[in-house]
């Protein structure tokens, strides 16, 4: 039950994953690959050996999808919005679009058209990342297994993650995306030399100019890690968050094998989780938003 156990797990943390092995893999199959061939790895450890520029394939089509469809969503509402009596979705997307602006109002103190889209994108985006935790751990994977079996490929190597934001890349690819519009903004409200010196001249800041500059590197290396910080932190809190509660999800999946008591005491417990899930789902995509507009307020803010 123990290695059933882990495999199980094993699997369900596992992404389908395309990359390129080189020649002379021994595959799980038991073949071995004559040349350096693109293909879907069969197990973690061929995912690990195509190394950098191998594609989480279940993260990208899930978050592309799922991205692709709220901005459906968001224009049938835009389309369909009348002055009239609203129907019940036109009101939630009011009401969500009004809770952002209130927030980028009150959190955010430049001025940038930008940056209440922008947070509108991501808390609908995470949040829609995060609610994929709430299906059934077991659904999902089992339906693509059968499909991959269907088109005549081994279901042992159908790997499914159905959470992009319990994929670290995906969630380093938001961070760095929010960095880079952190670093651009910053150089064009202050300039070069604006934000250069916030990085040489904080947080020592003396007039002596000669004990100025002695202060300079130090100055830099603790203001650089501090910048580099941000972007690290806001991808992990996510990344951590929710891999813990996928985790979670799947410990309880495994009681439902183990007999009738514990199936019953497992349907509870996962009814539990669900329920509570859906205040953390919800905070980490208000927390990833605000740090998202917090971070962007700063950067314009010249001092």
């Amino acid at each position: 039950m123990a290695g059933n156990s882990t495999e199980y797990i094993k699997h369900h943390l596992t992404n389908l994953t395309y990359g390129k092995l080189p020649e002379g893999t021994e595959r799980v199959d038991g073949t071995v690959l004559t040349e350096d061939t693109w293909t879907l790895a069969q197990s973690a450890a061929e995912a690990g050996q195509m190394g950098f520029m191998a594609l989480h394939v279940d993260s990208l089509a899930w978050s592309i999808g799922l991205g692709a469809l709220i901005m459906f969503l968001f224009y049938r509402a835009a389309r369909k919005a009348t002055t009239g009596v609203p129907t019940g979705f036109q009101n939630f997307v009011e009401v969500m679009v009004e809770f952002i602006d209130n927030t980028v109002k009150e959190s955010f103190h430049g001025r940038n058209p930008l940056v209440a889209p922008l947070a509108l994108t991501i808390f609908c985006w995470v949040f829609m990342m995060n609610f994929m935790d709430l299906i059934p751990v077991d659904v999902l994977p089992k339906l693509f297994e059968l499909g991959f079996a269907a088109a005549g490929n081994d279901p042992h190597h159908a790997f499914m993650k159905v959470v992009p934001s319990t994929d670290p890349n995906i969630t380093m690819g938001m961070s760095i995306t929010v960095f880079a519009l952190m670093i651009f903004y910053s150089i064009k409200v202050k300039g070069f030399g604006g934000f250069l010196g916030e990085l040489t001249l904080h947080p020592f800041n003396v007039k002596n100019p000669f004990v100025q500059a002695l202060f300079v590197p130090v100055n830099f290396f603790l203001e650089s890690i501090a910048l580099i910080a941000k972007p690290i932190s806001l991808a992990l809190r996510l990344f951590g968050n929710m891999y813990a509660g996928e985790m979670i999800f799947i410990l309880i999946a495994l009681l439902f094998s183990a007999g009738l008591a514990l199936g019953l005491l497992g349907g509870v417990l996962q009814w539990a989780w669900a329920v509570f899930h859906i205040l953390v789902i919800t905070l980490q995509a208000f927390i990833f938003m605000m740090l998202t507009i917090v971070y962007l307020s700063m950067a314009h803010e010249d001092h």
